[in-house]
């Protein structure tokens, strides 16, 4: 048996579709159920219920968007810093492995590989870097899991959200047997308020940068065969191979679904940060050759969001 932690959320629903598709026994817990935060409560559960695994999909994203972390501090540090904290500590002692729904925003930019070296870039939106973006994109590389977040409480500045979950990262780290899963704007064919593909369609204006992003469905079906196949532990990229960017997204967007209205663009980042957003963004490219090494398969990025806008379910 699975336990599930975080179910109802929009990326634990996911896991407990795939589950159910699978035939997998799971057991979805919510907090309202039992306070899975306190350790003694958690742990006595593991004891009795002696799950096979456990995946967390538990945390805190804030309403509607990362700026409401900046808000509740106190909230957003318990669902992505002591909460992981917490299960790692309940799952250790009682010798149960698990996996963790972790966020590739704790980066910044992206590498580029150039005359024979590597520089890490944390601003994509110079035009010089657009520029090697748009005709010379296989000189761009992704951080590893190796790399030391760039967008962190220690390399700032950063969103308080981005902040907390490397926190998390760090808080876990050497405890137990753990995957890490850093996901990365979610979309998918449904409409919906969180989904990366509804979003930019509302937004009164699009903010054009470029990003890893993550198919829900894939991101949860590789996520769970890193545990079927054993995969070592640890961290692992969970993201669509390759790259987009907003404006790339928008036209193909505009081909397919053909909405009535004219996407616009903020002008610049300080027009978007004084008008649009009370924290900093992360926009970054994820390499993802370790969770492909360890025999997991997922789709290429232009697959997925061509699969995606072409089976859009509107709300």
């Amino acid at each position: 048996m699975i336990l599930l932690l975080g179910a109802t959320g929009y990326i634990g629903e996911a896991f407990a579709k795939e589950l159910q598709q699978r035939q997998k026994e799971f057991l979805p817990l919510s907090r309202a159920q039992m306070d899975y935060t306190r350790f003694d409560l958690l742990l006595e559960f593991l004891r009795t219920k002696k799950p096979a695994f456990v995946v967390n999909a538990a945390g805190y994203t804030g309403k509607p968007n990362v700026d409401a972390c900046e808000l509740d501090k106190a909230g957003t540090l318990v669902g992505n810093t002591l909460l992981p904290q917490t299960i790692a500590h309940a799952c250790a002692v009682a010798g149960i492995p698990w996996g963790h729904v972790s966020s590739g925003c704790i980066f910044s930019g992206a590498k580029v590989f150039e005359n024979g070296k590597t520089r890490t870039e944390k601003d994509f939106t110079k035009p010089e870097l657009r520029a090697l973006v748009e005709n010379n994109p296989a000189v761009i590389r992704g951080f590893t899991e190796t790399d030391t977040p760039n967008f962190s409480f220690r390399d700032q500045p950063c969103s308080f959200y981005s902040g907390t979950k490397a926190l998390g990262e760090e808080a876990m780290a050497g405890l137990g047997q753990s995957y890490v899963w850093r996901l990365r704007i979610p979309f998918d064919e449904f409409d919906n308020k969180r989904n990366y593909l509804s979003k930019v369609q509302r937004y009164p204006k699009v903010y054009d940068n470029v990003n890893s992003i993550s198919h829900r469905a894939d991101y949860v079906k590789a996520c769970l065969d890193t545990w079927e196949l054993r995969a070592p532990f640890g961290i692992y990229n969970v993201t669509n191979p390759g790259f987009v960017t907003t404006r790339h997204v928008v036209e193909t967007l505009e081909k397919i679904l053909k909405p009535k209205h004219k996407f616009e663009y903020w002008s610049s980042d300080e027009e978007f940060y004084k008008v649009a957003a009370k924290t900093p963004r992360s926009n970054c490219v994820m390499d993802v050759s370790k969770l492909l090494a360890a025999g997991v398969k997922i789709r290429g990025v232009e697959e997925a969001l061509l699969d995606s806008l072409n089976n859009w379910k509107a709300e």
